[in-house]
């Protein structure tokens, strides 16, 4: 009887990887689509990301006289560079649709890999500027979009008010912007993991636990919009485990 049931999980299991692993390539292909009606460049630079790596395998192979056997070697490396591409242009084009919208931010922050906790929206306008916190490695940063001359008010207040609880735990700030002294969207996530460790994990789950004392007296705001695009994130996460 539990040979049977054992049997039956696992061929459940199997249907659910099957199921999971097509539902992964029709995101792919949808993606693709979309991505290539847009741009107009992407099969030119896959396929020439394709035939270059694999001419330069080959060549290699010809200097050392296995030019067959590196063949099949060079396509599977040259297929690897064509969907880095695909993926790099597809993160491309969904950050410069969500660029300057409300929410944009927000939204690049909760896509954010690694161990953060992001908390969008912990103090805002009606204008739907907002600042946003995020807790990591480095200590607390807060992250602003909106009208610089609104948000740097709003993020000196926001500092002020979590100094007296972190105490000297590092807080950074960041403003997403395109203007001198900003941190462009695209470059958000970049930004944020160059910044030095400061804190261990245990250390972390502590500024977490004293911030949440003060969770829900800042102002309230709505996220704004998702920014267009942004249904591709699971798409662009399946690219990064490939």
């Amino acid at each position: 009887m539990a040979d049977k049931q054992d049997k039956a999980a696992a061929k459940e299991a199997k249907k659910a990887r099957k199921a999971a692993s097509k539902a992964k390539r029709g995101q792919l292909f949808q993606a693709f689509n979309m991505q290539r009606k847009e741009d107009k460049a992407l099969i030119p630079w896959m396929l020439g990301a394709l035939l270059v790596v694999t001419g330069v395998v080959f060549g290699i192979g010809l200097l050392l006289g296995i030019e067959w056997f590196l063949l099949p070697v060079g396509i599977a490396l040259g297929a690897l560079a064509a969907v880095i591409i695909f993926g790099r242009r597809v993160q491309k084009n969904v950050y410069s649709k969500a660029d300057g919208q409300p929410g944009a931010a927000a939204w690049a922050l909760e896509n954010l890999r690694g161990r953060w906790r992001v908390t969008p929206t912990v103090a805002g306008t009606t204008q739907l500027d907002a600042v946003h916190r995020v807790i990591g490695r480095p200590g607390v940063i807060l992250v602003a979009e909106g009208a610089p001359h609104r948000v740097k008010n709003l993020l000196a207040q926001e500092k002020k008010r979590i100094a007296r609880i972190v105490g000297d735990t590092p807080i950074y700030d960041v403003i997403v912007g395109n203007e001198e002294g900003q941190v462009q969207l695209r470059n958000l996530q970049r930004h944020l993991m160059k910044l030095p460790n400061n804190l261990r994990p245990a250390e972390m789950d502590g500024v977490e636990k004293r911030l949440a004392a003060i969770a829900g007296r800042g102002a309230a705001m709505p996220k704004g919009p998702m920014p267009p695009g942004a249904k591709m994130r699971s798409v662009q996460r399946t690219l990064r485990r490939r």
